[in-house]
């Protein structure tokens, strides 16, 4: 059955006196009268098929056909409503955002989904500073920062906006060089004696140089040198250090999805909680900033 013309009209009539339970204050909030009500109901009724009320003298009720109806008309309507409103509210927002983060978080996560952004909120302008590995979450010059830190962050005023895992990458190549499916303890063990670790060497302020590498040795409870390889002050760094065939990184998971999809970056493991996190602190709010911090939270749950 098409629904079309008057039959929309009779279902908006329809939701309305179902939700107030009576054709007369349906028929008072749409201006018309209790027999106008009444004629929309008989004529929604006729067209469906279905009878939707049951009449009495003390007024009417849902049949069990008709409250199946009603269920779906009104998530409908509802739905309908919420998309209308948020379009509305999108064209009112405009302004300007300083944001602080760190450039590993900036180049692999953000940028890339600006556009999103933008097609959504283009009278929103983003302001991007990704000026150092670490960030100050003491410094308000700005509205919106995103640090990375450990598990509680050192400022419990703040929000998390994404947990991260921990996962060792490397290029095809470098993944060649290695027997990775045999997993006795004596081939495991000549793995990492002879494998290149790329460390990240400032995750975190005051973080040792090769906290992450320790943290994920003692995880898997592999014997290994974590003290050896190359040292990056930017995990992104690290990253691309191990594209390159370097060694292997100890890469973020959240940056690094687009780089195994591409083929860029392989790995034999699984990813680990870091116990560490990306976390998002405000010191202003404008409608603006509101909106896109409400954008940055639902396009992180999207990950988890």
């Amino acid at each position: 059955m098409s629904l079309k013309g008057s039959i929309f009209s009779g279902l908006a009539t329809f939701e309305l006196a179902a939700k107030l339970g009576s054709f007369t204050q349906a028929a008072s909030y749409l201006h018309i009268t209790t027999g106008a009500v009444s004629q929309k109901i008989r004529l929604l009724e006729s067209q469906l098929s279905i009878q939707l009320f049951e009449r009495h003298s003390r007024g009417i009720k849902l049949t069990k056909k008709g409250l199946s109806i009603y269920h779906v008309v009104q998530q409908n309507f509802y739905e309908i409503e919420k998309a209308i409103d948020e379009l509305q509210q999108r064209q009112t927002f405009d302004g300007d955002i300083r944001l602080k983060l760190t450039p590993s978080f900036a180049f692999k996560w953000l940028v890339p989904r600006l556009q999103k952004f933008y097609s959504i909120f283009p009278n929103i302008s983003i302001q991007t500073f990704a000026e150092g590995a670490l960030l100050d979450h003491h410094d308000n010059n700005c509205d919106l920062a995103i640090d990375y830190g450990q598990s509680p962050y050192v400022n419990c005023q703040v929000e998390l906006l994404l947990a991260e895992k921990l996962i060792p990458v490397m290029s095809p190549d470098y993944f060649d060089k290695f027997n990775w499916q045999d997993s006795s303890t004596t081939n495991q063990k000549e793995i990492w004696q002879t494998a290149t670790l790329l460390h990240d060497a400032m995750p975190w302020k005051g973080a040792d140089k090769t906290v992450e590498w320790q943290y994920w040795f003692e995880h898997m409870a592999i014997t290994a040198d974590s003290q050896q390889g190359h040292f990056f002050n930017r995990t992104d760094m690290a990253m691309a250090a191990a594209e390159a065939g370097l060694g292997i990184a100890l890469a973020r998971y959240a940056l690094v999805k687009d780089d195994f999809k591409e083929g860029r970056l392989v790995t034999p493991f699984n990813p680990i909680e870091a116990n560490a996190g990306y976390y998002l602190i405000q010191h202003h709010s404008t409608s603006a900033i509101e909106c896109f911090k409400e954008w940055l939270l639902t396009e992180a749950s999207s990950e988890q």
